[in-house]
């Protein structure tokens, strides 16, 4: 079947193949394909049928005993009870017996299916089939057949009005005066499990039954079935037809079995089934059930340990004990979780001695990792309340880990519950002597986090100055790290989530302290998508989460003012205007001009269609807008036709000739201002005209947060008293002053 064990249409394909095959040569087919899917029903019943047609009764025996327990299937077990009647239809009495034991065998399984009406009436045909010689058999006879009808009308499956009104007739061809009362009896039970039978067929109607197990691919489908059969499973131990609990179980363990031959590689649904027969008194069973779980997922330790809790729970101490050591044997490649959680077993079943022995003789093997010597000291220290020993087997670690952040910060937390002040600060300057400086970033800190909380403003002062000399790269980048700064009070004046500044203060640190990292470097800033920044492992404690951080690239020219909670698109610094920060003109100079000429470039270039679009978007306060915010924009807005061509055109060149305006001179550029001043103000009163008319006559769009912003730009575009150049934003800079 290739690479893939388990690609189920190459299973199909292959098992179509050995249809046409010759029974000995599909044999090895059938073998391997039932090898890798054991639950599948249909292939089982295509390899039964197979051997019936050859007559090979023997060999289909040996199917059947190997499948029928494993596969509740009415259609696989229907099968069966044609090849017994087959086997068994010339042997007279005998054979007649043997056929009503198969039916009784099978009805005892799966007769409480709701697809078992069809095997109901084919049992109760049979018991009328059957001849009764004298009184006394007719009469069991009877009897048989009158329970065999009450156990059929009170089960929801399919048919069930029939065998209603057969069970009917036949009361009333016995007896009439019998008959009333009989039927009368069992008529709620009838209605009742009529109306099961409804509900039922709802969640039955959603399970694909020729779906084949697999383990879990995340499609779309597996987590319909998996729902599915949830969903029928919550149905069944509901008992909506508040039977006994006998018959109620029966029909829970049904559904359960049906549901691992489609499920059969998820260790949820053996575990619940595993602990539905816990908690229902039948530990034995629950037992049984999780030995076939691990037969069928022999790499699941999700299952061994609770198999593992199983059996201690109940007392059965070496069983539990077998199943850690059955994962023991692998050696070097034991999980350190093993070794622990087997150190705690020992513990609590075998006493302190015991996990200690364990402990001592795998201390020199390659996966006994930092974990198993911080649980076993730990466990030590809070169980055995032996902080002596505790104390040892961590300097004894220090041996093996102390290139170790993560056991450095695991042993100076213990120490720090013994409040060991002295040791603590010993064993920080001991494990910082040892480990470089990529290691020991985390150190540092919770060094830093411990004088902080210990030391006095001396010792707290001089452990920031080493940590940052530490950790400082060589370079102006790390001269400018070891300078003191406000991000260090907030490091030092910090306590969990509480900060000594507003939110919106420690951004602006956050950004400022990238900045000057990076203002020797061809500029980017970092769009701070997420908010705030937070206490970090940085050099100077204050910095923001990487996952928060995209950059955009800008010009690094100081005079020009960033703010800090815009989000500009890559290669671009919108001028949209941000409430609370005003409106600055930035000073044009030399190193702008290769950007200007490409947005020239740019503007030149484009079509007016888009030209017109730039002048259409309404200024936007706070955050820029959304897809939907800019499509609702594309709709309400008039682009020129082909017939504007040449009045688009001068549009363009106009907003192109502004923006290259701008890389002009200081003073020449002061000038040009002062000559246009009117004349701007008139152009743009011309332009407010213009859009209102463009946007404001239109209606309104009925989504919430696009009216708002539509207000928001009207109200931007009206309050200001000047005028600003949609084109310049590509530059991020304002063409005229706000007055």
């Amino acid at each position: 079947m290739g690479e893939n064990k388990y690609d189920f249409r190459a299973a199909e394909i292959l098992a179509s193949e050995a249809m046409r095959l010759k029974i000995n040569e599909a044999v090895p087919i059938y073998e391997q394909l039932l090898s890798t899917y054991p639950t599948a029903a249909k292939f089982w019943m295509q390899y039964l049928e197979a051997q019936m047609a050859v007559n090979n009764d023997d060999a289909t025996r040996k199917i059947f005993s190997r499948c029928l327990l494993s596969c509740l299937y009415i259609p696989l077990w229907r099968c069966y009870i044609r090849f017994i009647s087959k086997v068994n239809e010339k042997k007279g009495t005998e054979g007649v017996d043997e056929t009503r034991k198969a039916f009784e065998f099978m009805i005892n399984h799966v007769g409480s299916d709701i697809a078992s009406g069809p095997i109901w009436m084919e049992y109760i045909n049979l018991l009328k089939s059957i001849p009764a010689h004298t009184p006394q058999a007719e009469t069991q006879l009877m009897s048989a057949i009158r329970k065999a009808y009450q156990k059929a009308v009170v089960t929801p499956c399919h048919h069930l009005e029939q065998l209603w009104r057969d069970y009917e007739s036949f009361e009333n061809k016995v007896s009439r005066a019998l008959a009333k009362g009989l039927l009368s009896d069992f008529q709620s039970k009838f209605n009742s499990a009529k109306a099961v039978y409804r509900e039922k067929k709802k969640y039955v109607d959603e399970i694909d039954w020729n779906m084949l197990a697999i383990p879990s691919t995340g499609s779309e489908k597996e987590e319909q079935q998996w729902i599915a059969w949830r969903r029928l499973l919550a149905f069944d131990k509901e008992n909506p037809q508040r039977i006994d609990s006998t018959s109620s179980n029966k029909r829970i363990i049904l559904a359960y079995e049906q549901c691992l031959m489609h499920l059969y590689h998820y260790p949820d649904i053996w575990y619940d089934y595993a602990a539905w027969h816990a908690k229902n008194g039948t530990a034995d069973s629950a037992v049984k059930v999780l030995q076939r779980a691990l037969k069928a997922l022999p790499d699941s330790d999700l299952l061994k340990y609770a198999f593992a809790e199983l059996e201690e729970s109940r007392g059965s101490f070496q069983s539990a004990r077998r199943i850690y050591e059955s994962v023991l044997v692998d050696g070097a490649n034991v999980p350190a979780l093993v070794h622990i959680q087997f150190i705690r077993f020992l513990r609590r079943t075998e006493g302190v001695e015991a996990a200690r022995k364990y402990f001592l003789d795998i201390r020199a093997s390659p996966s006994c990792t930092y974990e198993v010597y911080v649980s076993y000291a730990l466990m030590t220290f809070c169980l055995d309340k032996d902080t002596k020993v505790a104390h040892n087997i961590f300097e004894a670690g220090m041996k093996q880990f102390m290139l170790e952040p993560r056991y450095i910060l695991e042993y100076a937390d213990f120490l720090l519950r013994l409040n060991d002040e002295r040791n603590t600060r010993a064993l920080f300057e001991r494990a910082l002597s040892s480990l470089l400086p990529e290691q020991s970033v985390e150190v540092w800190k919770r060094f830093t986090e411990f004088e902080q909380m210990y030391g006095d403003l001396n010792s707290m002062l001089k452990v920031e100055q080493r940590r940052k000399e530490a950790l400082s790269r060589p370079g102006e980048e790390g001269a400018l790290g070891l300078e003191n700064s406000l991000q260090d009070i907030v490091s030092r004046y910090s306590f969990r989530n509480l900060y000594p500044c507003s939110s919106k203060h420690l951004e602006l640190l956050t950004r400022q302290e990238w900045l000057v990292k990076n203002m020797n470097k061809k500029g980017e800033i970092p769009n701070l998508a997420n908010g705030f920044g937070s206490v970090d492992q940085s050099s100077s404690g204050l910095t923001t989460t990487n996952s928060a951080l995209k950059s955009v690239h800008v010009d690094s020219n100081p005079t020009v003012t960033h703010n800090p909670m815009q989000n500009s698109g890559p290669g671009v610094i919108s001028s949209i205007p941000v409430a609370g920060l005003p409106l600055t003109q930035s000073t044009p100079s030399a190193s702008r001009v290769g950007t200007n000429s490409a947005l020239d470039g740019i503007l030149k270039a484009a079509p007016p269609a888009l030209a017109a679009f730039i002048a259409n978007l309404p200024a936007v306060e706070g955050p820029l807008p959304d897809a939907d915010f800019v499509l609702s924009i594309c709709m309400q807005s008039n682009f020129p036709s082909g017939r504007n061509t040449k009045s688009g055109a001068a549009n363009q060149n106009a907003n192109a000739s502004e923006v290259s305006g701008s890389t002009r001179s200081h003073s020449s550029a002061m000038r040009t201002t002062r000559d246009r001043h009117s004349g701007k103000r008139k152009h743009a009163e011309k332009q407010e005209e213009d859009e209102t008319t463009t946007v404001h006559s239109l209606p309104l769009p009925r989504d919430a947060f696009r009216l708002r912003q539509m207000q928001k730009a009207r109200t931007g575009s009206t309050s200001q008293n000047g005028s600003t150049s949609y084109g310049s934003a590509f530059s991020g800079e304002h063409s005229a002053s706000t007055t």
